[in-house]
């Protein structure tokens, strides 16, 4: 049912008819994901932003996989308090009992268990008849609600499973105590139309104090779509993944549905309770703990998400960023939109960059610089800081080494006794002729190799991002490094390439570190000048 402009009409009964809960599977689902796995320290990890994001269902994990998870699942629930601490169980009683044990801390529980209804389900995996499904759902969910006073209840494989056996299995399930039924597009196979015709035809024909749930994998590239799609058809909860993170393809990525609902909260005229600023920062969490960077393109929480580097957007953007943007950065806890600089940048975002770093961006001054930046853009990814303060101040260089530092020596060591930490001892020479060793102590040698090139250099620099790379079909037996380094609220990147590994993450660092060095004094005499002469700053 829609209403006059074409949103789904919220079920007519209950107080929360208008909100959608929101069931997190990231360690669950997610986890299962080749590559994903991640240990008790980093699901605890995640679990707290997932509590920061109040996320309605955690669901911890599947605690009669393995000792591993079991001990997971119920240190979660140990830790964490506000959302429902839910584990997976398959539908049978030792699965069941295991799952309500690894719960049973948690001030806030859900049994979630499940059994395949599809004809492939049944006849090649369980072998097991509808009748004998359908006696099995009865018991089981029975005996599982006797245990626990919120139950879920999946239909595996339920968007291939007959539409009449599929609601007589939700029905069964429902007289048996289940509160929440749960429809899953196991293998990410339907479509949005499909979708929303399914839900309105079992919201329709049960009882309306259940609240019907929906899990979408993204084989077809549609799992949000089609969450979406079954909310207008009375879903009224969407299982999903920070990042989008799951089986195969991926689940149902949270931040899209989340902020979806959020934005066109005209369309759908429904809410969540996620503290959308905190989406930004789970999606870090998670990334850091798994070790898998978000792409660049991923919608809300990607690097490109609120980037601009076409020249036509960049200046719509500085005029009025609603121009292309239709939500704000800061709405999910980034720091703000970002214009990039790069060979589609125009000079309105030359002329910002040039203003925001503290010089006179004239018109004059601009047009006198501009071929010079074409030149440089079409030669790197993007135009950083460091390359604009060498534009404006007449100083650019091409080499890439441009900087006062060179590195003579470096001796990383892992192998170390006595309780030391890994330590780095480094060689640098300055443009004076002058040498400085310093030896650090680090998490890992890289680390305290970093930590050496900042002391030598006398720049308090964070390393944000180091990306290495190497071309297997290449003769070039040598490794791409690439480093971006923070200084204060300034970003400086540095790119190498060396034979070794280390070599080339250090070699750049040293590069990102001179951008800084050089761009940081130059900005130092700016700042001077402006002091002296207040009305030549635009």
């Amino acid at each position: 049912m829609t209403d006059a402009n074409g949103a789904a009409a919220p079920p007519q009964a209950g107080p929360d008819a208008r909100h959608v809960a929101i069931f997190d599977t990231t360690l669950r689902d997610g986890e299962q994901a080749p590559g994903f796995s991640m240990t008790v320290e980093g699901k605890l990890i995640v679990a707290r932003a997932l509590q920061a994001l109040n996320v309605d269902v955690i669901e911890a994990g599947f605690a009669a996989a393995s000792d591993g998870d079991f001990n997971a699942v119920r240190a979660v629930a140990e830790t964490i308090d506000g959302p429902r601490i839910c584990s997976l169980a398959r539908l049978d009683e030792r699965d069941i009992e295991r799952a309500i044990r690894a719960i049973e801390p948690a001030r806030r529980r859900r049994l979630h268990t499940f059994i395949g209804t599809s004809p492939i389900h049944r006849e090649a995996k369980l072998k097991m008849t509808q009748g004998e499904i359908l006696a099995r759902v009865d018991r089981l969910v029975r005996f599982a609600c006797a245990e626990a006073d919120d139950v879920e209840f999946s239909a595996e494989d339920a968007i291939r499973t007959e539409r009449d056996y599929l609601l007589e299995v939700c029905r069964t399930a429902i007289e048996a105590g289940a509160t929440t039924i749960n429809i899953p597009d196991t293998v990410g196979y339907s479509t949005p139309e499909e979708m929303t015709d399914l839900f309105s035809y079992l919201t329709g024909a049960c009882p309306k104090h259940v609240v019907f749930s929906v899990h979408c994998h993204d084989d077809l590239g549609m799992a949000v779509a089609n969450s979406l799609a079954a909310v207008r058809g009375g879903a009224r909860q969407i299982e999903c993944a920070i990042n989008g993170i799951g089986e195969r393809a991926g689940n149902c990525s949270m931040e899209e549905a989340v902020m979806a609902l959020s934005t066109r909260r005209d369309f759908f005229g429904l809410d969540t309770r996620i503290d959308t600023t905190k989406i930004y920062p789970a999606s870090v969490a998670l990334a850091r703990v798994t070790r898998h960077a978000i792409p660049r393109n991923k919608a809300i929480v990607g690097k490109n998400a609120f980037a601009h580097e076409a020249g036509i957007h960049q200046h719509g953007v500085l005029a009025d960023k609603r121009t292309y943007e239709i939500m704000d950065a800061e709405s999910v806890g980034m720091p703000s939109n970002s214009i990039v600089l790069g060979k589609h940048s125009g000079k309105h975002a030359l002329a910002s960059r040039a203003k925001s770093l503290g010089f006179e961006a004239t018109k004059d001054r601009i047009e006198a610089i501009f071929p010079e930046f074409k030149r440089l853009a079409d030669t790197c990814r993007e135009v950083t800081d460091a390359d604009v303060v060498k534009l404006m101040t007449g100083r650019l260089a091409h080499d890439g080494r441009s900087g006062p530092w060179r590195t003579r020596r470096i001796e990383l060591r892992t192998d170390v006794e006595d309780e030391m930490r890994p330590y780095a001892r480094v060689t640098m020479k300055h443009d004076d002729g002058s040498r400085d060793t310093v030896q650090c102590e680090g998490g890992g040698p890289i680390d305290a190799a970093f930590a050496a090139v900042c002391a030598i250099a006398g720049v308090n620099g964070r390393i944000v991002t180091l990306e290495l790379s190497h071309n297997a079909d290449d003769d070039d037996t040598r490794v791409d490094a690439e480093a971006v380094v923070e200084v204060g609220e300034r970003r400086y990147t540095g790119a190498a390439r060396e034979v070794d590994v280390a070599d080339a993450a250090v070699a750049a660092f040293v590069a990102a570190i001179n951008q800084a060095a050089v761009s940081e004094a130059a900005l130092d005499e700016q700042s001077r000048r402006n002091q002296t002469k207040p009305e030549a700053v635009a």
